[in-house]
């Protein structure tokens, strides 16, 4: 049978067992049918084969981003948000002239939405720590509309006085376990809301709707394709996020995924993580809930390899920049942060996850948990160990979610139950520069610690975690080899620095055991999925600081071109 498509002269770095290199390939009917040299391919060339001479270029194995918020990045995006992320805005000025743009083109009363803030990129608050955004700083600009504005990280949510106002949030509104309402000096709300308190927010917007998601969704998979990105795993759809983004994270967008993909505009082969509930909850909500999630997660009629229900989510605890991470010294400035799950005390809410780790894994679900701080990575790990003991189950590949600052101890049990992390270097590129202020300049070097997790035997996968940051793999690569910031462009934490091929792994084969799918994707071997990414020149002998501006010019998934700028 002749080939599909044949690739000729090029680095096809495989990523196999030997992350052995080759100079071609042969693509029949959406599988790898050779690799190899020109004699391996040519006698695959027909009539109707499509042969495209790389030229030197490289090609690599699809890009699987292993955390990543599809629906809701599409929805982050002009024309659905405000782009306030930087280098988009400076300062806080700069967001009010935003929204004041938008107030102009809205009609009255209807909600004005943005994304992508960071404290660490706005010159008032760099200028002086203390000063945070505040309801103030909008008002002046919209005082009849209302505005939601997401900060980059997703755990902050800034809004004005009209909104609070239609919300019925004031100095007496108590904030949801693990939430916080942030207050001035007299106890009035500034306008920052925290973790689970943005959900007073959400569960007050109009939902998205059906076509909202859709074109949320096209929108993702149009960027991912030119990115390069044939996999990713969206984590965490269900009705724990219902009240996220607008229903973005909730269980109908789910449906939609399912509608895309028999219409033949899947473009991305997509691994789901069902969110039983939001970012706080108790063990008995959360086991009430996940015990209704089984008509969510069947898959019916959809080929699981296109579109896969892998397991379930927890929230742990929250992020290092609102100090929600629950770590075992201070933060600067005092406060340690605590578990986000229910219950009055440490000890407490210790039990609470590991009663919902517990039932997760007995129920046979992967498990991925949001962890962050080193104290809360201790607790998810050995709650880990402890289900895994008393239930044992061969292969269940639970993982932690970021793992920022995970510990010889939790690496340790990681490693020798077969549980892995899901790390996220454009977020350490990102916020390398203002992590200092939180936790002092060893722990925000530390943040992130990909050599270490490696060398104690973890299977690390590494995800943008968009909307959060920008879904670009190739400054993903780049911050593993140079730990390089994103603002001052310094090292951060040059110990925790991988190799190329190491780098390479977290995005392609790594991520793939991490979706149960190593033996059919993830690599460029004969038999797997032609999932493919060619990057215009040679990325294993380019400088790494030129990595994130090499293009990427095909990107083939399941055997069909989805992107395509190369000439043959």
């Amino acid at each position: 049978m002749h080939a599909d498509l044949v690739f000729l002269g090029g680095r096809v770095v495989t990523v196999d067992a030997e992350f052995s290199v080759a100079s071609d390939l042969a693509v029949t009917g959406g599988i790898i049918s050779a690799v190899g040299g020109r004699d391996d391919v040519e006698p695959l060339i027909g009539p109707d084969t499509r042969v495209i001479h790389l030229r030197g270029a490289t090609l690599l194995p699809g890009i699987n981003d292993s955390h990543l918020h599809g629906c809701a990045f599409g929805m982050s995006t002009p024309p659905l948000s405000l782009d306030l992320g930087h280098p988009a805005v400076s300062s806080l000025a700069d967001v009010a002239e935003a929204v004041r743009e938008a107030v102009g083109r809205t009609p009255s009363g209807q909600w004005i939405t943005g994304h992508g803030w960071d404290t660490g990129y706005l010159e008032e608050c760099l200028a002086d720590p203390s000063r945070q955004p505040s309801r103030h700083d909008l008002d002046a600009v919209s005082p009849d509309h209302p505005v939601v504005l997401y900060s980059f990280s997703g755990h902050a949510t800034w809004v004005n006085s009209k909104a609070l106002e239609l919300i019925g949030i004031d100095r007496y509104t108590v904030a949801p376990p693990g939430g916080a309402i942030v207050g001035d000096e007299t106890g009035e709300p500034t306008g920052l809301l925290h973790e689970g308190a943005q959900e007073l927010i959400q569960n007050a917007l109009p939902p998205l709707s059906r076509q909202e998601r859709t074109d949320a969704i096209r929108s993702n998979l149009a960027t991912l394709a030119r990115l390069g990105v044939t996999s990713y795993t969206e984590p965490g759809l269900g009705p724990g996020g219902d009240g996220i983004m607008r229903g973005a994270l909730g269980a109908q967008t789910l449906d939609v995924y399912r509608r895309l993909l028999a219409d033949g505009e899947l473009t991305a082969r997509v691994g789901v993580l069902l969110l039983p509930t939001g970012m706080t909850s108790t063990a008995e909500e959360f086991a009430r809930t996940l015990d209704t999630l089984d008509t969510l997660g069947e898959q019916g009629d959809t080929d699981p390899r296109r579109l896969a229900i892998h397991g379930v989510k927890i929230f742990a605890d929250g992020i290092v920049p609102n100090k929600t991470a629950w770590m075992h010294e201070p933060y600067i400035g005092g406060g340690r942060g605590s578990l986000c799950v229910g219950g009055e005390t440490d000890d407490d809410r210790v039990a609470e996850i590991g009663a919902m780790i517990r039932h997760a894994h007995a129920a046979g679900h992967q498990l991925g948990v949001h962890v962050t701080g080193d104290r809360a990575g201790d607790t998810v790990a050995e709650a880990f160990a402890a289900a895994a003991a008393e239930h044992p189950r061969p292969d269940a590949r639970h993982y932690v979610i970021h793992g920022d600052f995970l510990t010889p101890h939790s690496m340790k049990l990681l490693a020798e139950h077969g549980f892995g992390a899901n790390m996220n270097p454009t977020i350490k590129w990102t916020v390398a520069d203002m992590e200092e202020d939180f936790v002092g300049a060893e722990r925000a070097a530390y943040a992130w610690p990909y050599r270490d997790a490696l060398d104690a035997g973890v299977r690390v996968a590494s995800g943008s975690d968009a909307p959060v940051t920008h879904p670009d793999w190739r400054q993903g690569v780049a911050t593993m080899v140079l730990r390089e910031s994103k603002a001052a462009g310094r090292v951060s934490g040059p110990e925790q620095r991988i190799g190329l091929a190491e780098a390479l792994r977290t995005y392609t084969i790594d991520a793939a055991w991490q979706d149960f799918a190593d033996d059919w994707k993830g690599s460029l071997e004969p038999g797997k999925v032609a999932d493919l990414c060619v990057l215009d020149g040679d990325l294993l002998t380019a400088d790494p600081h030129d990595i994130p501006d090499m293009p990427v010019v095909l990107t083939v998934m399941d055997g069909r071109v989805v992107h395509d700028t190369l000439r043959d």
